[in-house]
């Protein structure tokens, strides 16, 4: 499958940083910043194009673990609720946990980098002094560590979107006085160099994202078909660790939306296009607060118009990806009805696709057959019968139903 996995990587990282955001208190717009100043500090050092974009990706997913370490933390019963008077205990324990760099560099080996990305993740919360949390110095980790490091921290000290020059010149002398300390004097010196308060002004005026795509080539490359499931094997689990109720939902879809582009006798580039749907469809809701996505009980009329935005955000979100424009369409439209009732777009059987249809019928069927804060799992049959109930009521494909019936005929037991 073809994709520009930059461009992805840039449409994903404000859903990231939104999740970030409500899961710890962290700049939303944290990932983006920490991207933006890296760019410009491996320009310096003549980075060449390949390695500059995958330092760029590699800014942006340096938290990546963030949503699996609150939930461990929660379900661990070490975090009663995640609430803003846990914020501060939470930052602090994942800046000086281990264990979300070891997780962070684990989900990150899932991305096909062109360049030698090694550890990078793993190491970048090191300090020069040797005291950071896997206790290496300067010299023992990679250099882009050091770069994504110093960057994580200059966006903690420092406002970049309200920023004066002031603001900037106070956080310089604060990044000197950790020299030798958090920071190595060639990376802090890497950094004044390379990154004045014209960037930060420049950065207030085009953004981070926009003046990325401008100034940083990235291509269209042909992934394998394991390439594309390991991505987007990482981005689900992102999506389904931000909610315990909701966890290998994304990569369930997509698993079973391969196997029925099979039992059609699809292509194998459809089928893989399908996957990737399956696993995105619901990407827009990072962008969803978890109060509502785990309520026990029933949504109010507000609370359901929020979490219908998921459909909206996800397609925004999968727009901003150059030659997908098809499997956005079809992640995004997985809550529309025959009958013109569902949504975002209250689409109905003359616009539906086969594909848009097949996408909504699997997301329906995954959905029964997993236990829920509002429910038990329902078996194969039982999942059956009240799908070809909402066929019979115009609301999904009644054939594409008896099909997924026959497909997973051996999930009768489970």
């Amino acid at each position: 499958m073809k994709l520009n996995l930059t461009q992805t990587l840039y449409a994903l990282s404000f859903a990231l940083d939104t999740v970030q955001y409500e899961m710890g208190g962290i700049s939303n717009h944290h990932g983006k910043n920490v991207a933006y100043i890296s760019y410009f500090m491996g320009k310096y050092l003549n980075y060449d194009n390949d390695k500059l974009n995958d330092l760029v990706g590699l800014a942006i997913l340096h938290d990546n673990a963030f949503t699996e370490y609150v939930r461990e933390e929660y379900n661990n019963g070490l975090l009663k609720d995640i609430n803003d008077n846990e914020i501060d205990k939470l930052r602090s324990g994942f800046l000086k946990e281990a264990s979300h760099n070891v997780l962070g560099e684990e989900n990150i080996r899932l991305i096909p980098f062109k360049t030698d990305v090694k550890n990078v993740i793993l190491y970048h919360h090191e300090t020069a002094d040797g005291s950071g949390p896997l206790k290496k110095k300067t010299g023992e980790v990679p250099e882009m560590s050091e770069i994504i490091h110093i960057a994580d921290m200059i966006d903690i000290f420092l406002d970049l979107k309200n920023a004066t020059e002031e603001d900037f010149n106070n956080c310089i002398i604060k990044i000197k006085k950790l020299e030798n300390k958090l920071f190595s004097s060639h990376m802090i010196n890497t950094f004044i160099n390379s990154f004045t308060y014209n960037e930060v002004k420049i950065l207030k005026d085009i953004g981070v994202i926009p003046y990325l795509k401008k100034n940083l080539k990235s291509e269209i490359l042909d992934y394998s078909d394991n390439e594309i499931k390991n991505i987007c094997e990482f981005f689900a689990k992102i999506v389904d660790y931000k909610s315990s109720i909701t966890k290998n939902h994304s990569l369930g879809v997509a698993d079973k939306c391969y196997k029925m582009a099979k039992y059609y006798n699809m292509s194998d580039d459809k089928a893989i296009r399908l996957y990737f749907a399956g696993a995105f469809h619901d990407i827009g809701k990072l962008i969803i607060n978890n109060d509502i996505l785990e309520k026990p009980g029933k949504l109010t009329l507000e609370e359901f118009e929020h979490i219908k935005n998921h459909a909206k955000a996800t397609e925004l979100i999968l727009s901003k990806i150059e030659g997908i424009e098809d499997i956005t369409r079809w992640a995004s439209r997985h809550h529309e009805k025959l009958d013109g009732s569902g949504y975002n777009h209250n689409l109905d059987h003359h616009v539906l696709s086969f594909e848009d249809r097949l996408l909504a019928c699997i997301d329906i069927y995954q959905a029964l057959t997993e236990k829920r804060s509002y429910k038990d799992e329902f078996y194969h049959d039982d999942s059956i019968k009240i799908m070809i109930d909402m066929a019979n009521n115009n609301k999904i494909d009644l054939n594409i139903v008896k099909d997924i019936e026959k497909c997973f005929s051996n999930n009768k037991d489970s």
